[in-house]
């Protein structure tokens, strides 16, 4: 959002988290995750969140000294999730150890237009008002060109899984975009949290499109997350559903479009415009940011010449095979395209 705004420059220190636009990533990291996510699954994510949650224990580590070395005017911070923020309680408990105060621009928002407030608010923090109502007339403009595509389009049932292990219902921005998108997803909770919901509530929904988004992952993290609660796990009522029968399933990178309230929720809309109406949308355009998930590949159901080959006793997956599954295994395959 700041970037966006062209205070890139201005940017003195970033979160562990923070790596869009690229250029940004070689900035100072203030703070930092306390759990190893990227070594565990989501089911020891959800449980390690919870227990730490429930201690009172914080998520992430503030690095006191760095902030103090950086002396920022100016702080943009969250308090919309407890997951996903230093809490309040943290926040100002660092600032008391810093020499000069800085300004603190808190970002809560539940639906877009509270996204958009907020590229208002720091603008207006920042002098950047102009930028800010460019960006904004830019994104608003998008957003109704893909509602009037949309308007009359059949709306299909949607449901955007927010997580995987419990599954998770979307929240907040998600159902309005789906609802721009030309879909209808009645599980998650516009401008409310996201939920933990049973199958049964998914099954009775019976979505015809089913879109995966676990939060704070990309595409290919999704991918592996995908294989490792679902794959070939073909008792789970998942591969009841109807849009898993029909392959209309895709993986996209949450963290892009999805997961951060921030301009890129414009995009995410458009891409999810894509996977529920092909009919009226070129796919093409966000490739590199959607998987569909090959259903019987996710079974174990392997075709010899498209899936793998054998040579000798061995069994060798194809380039096809590894790019279907969407990740690396780091087993070093030999036709491995990661």
């Amino acid at each position: 959002m700041a970037c966006a705004l062209g205070l890139a420059d201005s940017l003195v220190g970033i979160t562990h988290e923070c790596d869009y636009p690229p250029e940004i990533k070689s900035k100072p990291v203030v703070v930092r995750a306390v759990l190893p996510l990227e070594t565990m699954t989501q089911g020891e994510i959800d449980r390690a969140v919870a227990e730490r949650i429930r201690n009172g224990q914080s998520l992430y580590a503030i690095d006191e000294q760095l902030l103090r070395e950086l002396a920022p005017d100016l702080i943009l911070t969250q308090n919309l999730c407890q997951v996903c923020a230093p809490s309040g309680n943290e926040v100002s408990q660092v600032l008391k150890a810093l020499e000069k105060s800085p300004q603190i621009l808190w970002l809560t928002p539940q639906s877009l237009n509270e996204i958009f407030d907020n590229v208002r608010d720091l603008g207006a923090a920042t002098g950047r008002t102009k930028e800010a109502d460019a960006l904004l007339n830019n994104c608003q403009n998008r957003l109704q060109t893909l509602a009037q595509r949309t308007e009359g389009a059949r709306r299909p049932r949607v449901f955007c899984m927010e997580w995987l292990d419990p599954v998770y219902a979307s929240g907040h921005w998600v159902p309005e975009l789906v609802k721009i998108a030309g879909g209808v997803d009645e599980l998650g909770r516009e401008r409310g949290e996201s939920v933990r919901i049973s199958w049964n509530e998914i099954a009775a929904w019976a979505p015809e499109v089913l879109v995966i988004m676990p939060c704070g992952f990309n595409l290919e993290q999704t991918m592996k997350q995908v294989w490792s609660v679902f794959g070939r796990k073909t008792s789970s009522p998942f591969f009841d559903l109807p849009a898993v029968k029909n392959n209309r399933v895709y993986a996209v990178d949450a963290n892009s479009y999805f997961a951060r309230p921030g301009p890129r929720v414009v995009e995410g809309a458009e891409l999810l415009a894509q996977l529920i109406h092909p009919e009226l949308f070129d796919s093409a355009t966000f490739s590199n940011a959607f998987q569909p998930l090959d259903i019987s590949q996710l079974k174990g159901q392997l075709s010899e010449g498209r899936d793998y080959y054998t040579e000798g006793s061995a069994m060798v997956f194809t380039a096809s095979y590894l790019q279907r599954r969407g990740y690396c295994c780091g087993s070093g395959c030999r036709h491995c395209p990661y």
